[in-house]
C-alpha cells in the first residue's frame, strides 16, 4: 500500500512534515481565511497518520489548498461514540491522529471533548496547538471587557428556553460570547435586548471572510436592526457586555418601581422595565407584578 506523502505546500513551495510522536493533536484551522492556520499546524496535519474531522468535505477544502494527502475520518456528534474507540486504538497502537473541527479550535462546542477525556484516562499523550478562534476574535474586537469572560456557546433554539436561560445569564458579572445562526438571530436578539435592556453589545458575522461584518451599538438598536431586511447569511458570534455594577435595590424600591410602572404601561412591559433597570429575576419580578396589579385593581373604586 502506497503511503500518503508526508509534506504540504505554500505558495507552490514544498515543505517536509517532520515526524510526530503518537498521540492525539488537537489542531485550530482557520475560522474563515484560509491564511489564517500556524505552520506547526501545517506540519502536524501533513505528518498525522489520520485526521478526524467534523465534516470530511468542509476539511479537505483546507487540506487541498495545501497539498496534504492525509487519510481523513468523519468525527461528529452522530458517530461519536462508535468512532471513539477506533480514533484511541490508533492512537495506543502507536499512531498521530489529529483531531480538528469545520473551523477554528476543537472541541469546543463539539464531541472533542470526550476523546480528549477518554485518550487521558487511557494514558495517551494530548497535544493542543493553539490557532484560530471565533470566541476570542470577536471578543477582542468588540471592545467590551476581555478581563472576565463567559462562553455560552449557542442558546435553546426554543423560545422559552432561551428565554429562561437568557434570564440566568443576565446577573454574570462577566462579558458573555454567545454563538447564533442566521435563522435565530433576530428572534435571539429581540430576547436578549427585553431581558437585559440596553446593554453595549457588538455582532460578529462571518468573522475573517470576504463579507466580515462588526456591528456595535445597544442590544434594543441591534434587535431593532436585524428584525428589519439586514444580512443574516452565514455564523454570527454575539459579545454582550457585563451587567453595571449596582447595588440591590431593597424590596420597598423594587414595590415602587413597579408601582410607578403600573400607571403608565401593561405588567408585561412593566415587568420588562423592572428586569432591564434592576437585573432581578424576571420571574420573581412577574409575580409581584401580578400581585400588585391586583391590589392595585381591589383598591380601585
Amino acid at each position: 500500500m502506497t503511503q500518503p506523502r508526508r509534506g504540504f505546500h505554500i505558495g507552490g513551495t514544498e515543505y517536509p512534515a517532520p515526524p510526530r510522536r503518537a498521540g492525539l493533536y488537537l489542531v485550530a484551522t482557520p475560522i474563515g481565511n484560509l491564511g489564517d492556520i500556524t505552520l506547526r499546524a501545517l506540519q502536524t496535519l501533513a505528518a498525522a497518520d489520520l485526521i478526524a474531522c467534523e465534516d470530511t468535505r468542509v476539511s479537505r477544502k483546507l487540506l487541498d489548498h495545501y497539498g496534504i494527502a492525509t487519510p481523513t475520518t468523519a468525527y461528529h456528534d452522530h458517530n461519536a461514540a462508535t468512532v471513539r474507540p477506533a480514533l484511541l486504538k490508533r492512537i495506543a497502537d502507536g499512531g498521530v491522529v489529529a483531531l480538528i473541527s469545520d473551523a477554528g479550535t476543537p472541541a469546543i462546542s463539539d464531541p472533542g471533548f470526550k476523546l480528549v477525556r477518554e485518550a487521558r484516562d487511557a494514558g495517551l499523550d494530548v497535544f493542543a496547538l493553539p490557532g484560530a478562534s471565533s470566541v476570542l476574535a470577536a471578543l477582542i474586537s468588540s471592545g467590551l471587557p476581555t478581563d472576565r469572560f463567559m462562553f455560552e456557546g449557542f442558546l435553546p433554539a426554543k423560545a422559552t428556553q432561551r428565554r429562561t436561560r437568557i434570564e440566568e445569564l443576565a446577573r454574570i458579572p462577566a462579558t458573555l460570547v454567545l454563538f447564533e445562526s442566521g435563522p435565530r438571530i433576530a428572534a435571539t436578539l429581540s430576547d436578549l435586548a427585553e431581558a437585559l435592556g440596553p446593554r453595549e453589545a457588538s455582532i460578529c458575522r462571518e468573522l475573517t471572510k470576504l463579507h466580515e461584518e462588526v456591528r456595535r451599538g445597544p442590544l434594543p438598536a441591534l434587535a431593532d436592526h436585524y428584525a428589519g431586511d439586514a444580512e443574516t447569511r452565514g455564523e454570527f458570534v454575539v459579545v454582550i457586555a457585563p451587567p453595571a455594577e449596582a447595588a440591590t435595590p431593597s424590596a420597598d424600591d423594587v414595590d415602587d418601581l413597579i408601582r410607578a410602572a403600573l400607571t403608565r404601561v401593561s405588567v408585561k412591559d412593566a415587568v420588562g422595565e423592572i428586569v432591564a433597570a434592576t437585573g432581578l429575576p424576571r420571574r420573581d419580578i412577574y409575580r409581584r407584578a401580578l400581585e400588585l396589579a391586583r391590589e392595585r385593581s381591589d383598591a380601585a373604586p
